[in-house]
């Protein structure tokens, strides 16, 4: 709100100075300190609450046996990261733009959704938590309501289901009658994959920081119509607010990391997990970048494809053979870097060494074309 206010101030009294509040750039410098400072403060507080709740992760008996000395570490941490989002965004952003109340909802659904598993697999105690289909309805209704805005809103008229086509100038695909289709694909594809990613301390959310600061720069380039134009990209006017929402989403990442990295005091549970990577899917979506999500993130789809690589050859060869085999000693891909003898915190550097050239290649495709 206080983009208004300042708005109000400068417009009727024009004190010096003032007029910096109505830049994009400083807006999304405050609202990532804003960010950082509320996780990195509260974050103790509310993870104290939740030991003193019991609000314990449950070790899976299938998962590596080295994880059985994480059993009772505060889970639903997520709350830190998403309330740490929300108060700089209702301060420093424009609200009244499509593009960040877009963005904010599905966010906040998602974390609903995943508040709701968390809960009923620690305080009710149900092993499997919500059930899967119900989750899956919550993913595809904010993908059918991020898909049906984007049709139907003036701000994205000029390119309602196109999207630009990476590595290619002057070339855009149109999803056409596929796009909704689409949209639900990507948000429930990247929802799971950020929390599927969320097995090791600091890997999900480490990922998710890199692919952020990557996506800050892509949001504001597209909002911008001299730099849109000098790269030759889809331009959308107010796109660039995003990059207030986008900066808070690090400031908050950076100040939970500080926790959760390992040995982690807090898990982001389901509540984090599932809203983060909701927000990456619709980001992608509202600037019109959905097929640079493979490549920015890349360390996401490999965990994916990892499971369902394991999945579909166990299924396969005990069909054939009478016993199921695999490809890897324990999906998500991370696990079976554990079970050959890597210490946890080499393979989530790792991991982010990854991720952090993706996103490089990622903003490359802008001049490499």
């Amino acid at each position: 709100m206080f983009f208004y206010l300042f708005e109000y101030i400068n417009k009727i009294f024009s004190p010096p100075g003032f007029d910096v509040f109505r830049f994009l750039t400083f807006r999304s410098m405050l609202s990532a300190v804003t960010a950082l400072f509320l996780s990195y403060y509260f974050g103790p507080k509310i993870i104290g609450i939740l030991k003193k709740k019991q609000i314990g992760e449950k070790i899976k008996d299938y998962g590596p046996q080295s994880h059985k000395s994480k059993a009772g570490t505060p889970t639903m941490g997520g709350l830190i990261v998403i309330s740490s989002v929300l108060i700089p965004v209702l301060l420093w952003a424009d609200v009244k733009s499509a593009f960040i109340i877009i963005l904010l909802s599905g966010t906040l659904i998602l974390c609903g959704v995943g508040f709701l598993d968390d809960y009923l697999k620690v305080i009710k105690k149900l092993p499997n938590g919500l059930i899967a289909r119900y989750k899956l309805l919550g993913q595809v209704i904010v993908g059918l309501g991020v898909g049906v805005a984007v049709v139907l809103l003036p701000e994205f008229k000029n390119y309602t289901t196109e999207t630009t086509l990476p590595f290619f100038k002057n070339l855009n695909f149109d999803f056409s009658y596929l796009y909704i289709p689409a949209v639900i694909f990507i948000i429930t594809g990247t929802s799971n994959a950020v929390n599927l990613t969320d097995g090791l301390d600091g890997l999900a959310m480490g990922n998710i920081i890199i692919v952020m600061l990557a996506l800050a720069i892509m949001s504001y380039v597209t909002g911008n119509v001299i730099y849109s134009d000098y790269l030759n990209i889809l331009y959308l006017p107010q796109a660039g607010e995003l990059t207030v929402f986008i900066a808070a989403m690090i400031g908050a990442g950076l100040g939970f990391l500080w926790y959760n990295f390992y040995p982690a005091q807090v898990f982001m549970g389901d509540t984090g997990s599932l809203a983060l990577g909701g927000a990456f899917g619709i980001i992608a979506i509202l600037i019109k970048k959905e097929l640079l999500i493979p490549i920015l993130g890349g360390v996401f789809f490999l965990e994916t494809i990892s499971v369902i690589m394991q999945r579909v050859y166990f299924k396969y060869t005990k069909k054939k053979y009478g016993e199921g085999r695999r490809v890897f000693r324990m999906a998500p891909i991370h696990h079976h870097f554990e079970l050959t003898g890597w210490a946890e915190p080499k393979i989530v550097i790792r991991f982010y060494i990854i991720g952090i050239i993706l996103a490089i290649i990622s903003l490359a495709s802008f001049k490499l074309r």
